[in-house]
């Protein structure tokens, strides 16, 4: 667990001059929309909790607007297991049978994004929680997964969800209301069943949608790391498809770097991965100018 630490010594000057040093980037993306996906030890570290909720109040207050998209599977898994339920993935996707489906909707609705909400609440902001249910925002279908090395080979990951369109009125609507929108990702199909998509996924796509400046995706590692531990700040497609191609990239981390590649190829101008474990992560990234995790580049 992080302990919070004691900042009573520095003194009043050296707490003046840091908050100068953020106003260039104050002003820079003041008015400007940042998604962040949320994940990982942020959301069970109780100090690193705090430590994200307080940062999202704070870039509000300044002007900017995030929209928080999270996720929740250690969560998830916990009570599938209480339950009697092992959890299956394929290719970083959950397999989701009807009874996961209903858990996945009872943690990701309710319990992971209430406490969310609190915190930010708590922080002394004003969250709103929303499924893509809510103001018909995430349309979704079947999601036809395709194996990486055999793609004559479809893997059926059951009520898992491919992103058909998203309509962010509802988004837009709480952000000029002062709110910040904290997303769960669970769209629904033609006939009203639920799908349970990659928060990942959703966070690209409503950056996409959103136009927003930033995608930020917090992960539980310093970014994207080479077979030798090594952190790269800059991917491009290219090196992305090497990394793939000889496993470097995997698991959970596909669906992250796949979207997160969409959404610079589709016009969100920064797309970074950072460590979440980092105390005020969100705040050394957007108003700091040492280089942090990894940024996706779209060529």
């Amino acid at each position: 667990m992080t302990t919070p630490p004691d900042l009573t010594s520095i003194p009043p000057r050296d707490k003046a001059e840091i908050l100068a040093q953020a106003l260039p980037y104050i002003r820079k993306y003041h008015g400007k929309t940042m998604v962040i996906k949320y994940g990982g030890n942020a959301m069970t570290d109780p100090v690193l909790q705090q430590d994200f909720a307080e940062d999202v109040v704070l870039l509000k207050l300044v002007g900017i607007n995030p929209v928080v998209v999270h996720g929740g599977g250690p969560q998830i898994e916990t009570l599938l297991k209480r339950l009697g339920k092992q959890g299956q993935f394929i290719q970083g996707m959950r397999v989701t049978d009807p009874e996961t489906m209903e858990v996945v909707e009872w943690v990701l609705a309710g319990e992971v994004q209430q406490d969310i909400v609190g915190l930010i609440n708590q922080a002394g902001g004003k969250a709103v929680g929303l499924t893509g249910r809510d103001g018909a925002m995430i349309r979704a279908q079947k999601l036809r997964m395709t194996d990486h090395k055999d793609p004559n080979l479809e893997h059926d990951v059951g009520q898992v969800g491919d992103i058909v369109s998203i309509d962010p009125s509802v988004v837009k609507a709480l952000q000029d209301d002062a709110f910040i929108p904290v997303v769960s990702p669970i769209g629904f199909g033609e006939n009203n069943e639920s799908y349970n998509i990659n928060a990942d996924v959703v966070a690209a796509k409503l950056a996409t949608v959103l136009q927003a400046e930033k995608l930020l995706m917090l992960t539980n590692i310093r970014g994207v790391l080479d077979k030798e531990g090594r952190l790269l700040t800059e991917l491009t497609p290219r090196r992305i498809d090497e990394l793939v191609e000889d496993g470097t990239i995997s698991g959970g981390m596909l669906p992250k770097i796949a979207g997160a590649l969409d959404a610079a190829k589709s016009g969100v101008n920064a797309v970074h991965i950072i460590d979440g474990r980092v105390p005020h992560a969100l705040l050394l990234e957007v108003l700091g100018n040492e280089p942090f995790g990894t940024m996706i580049k779209s060529h």
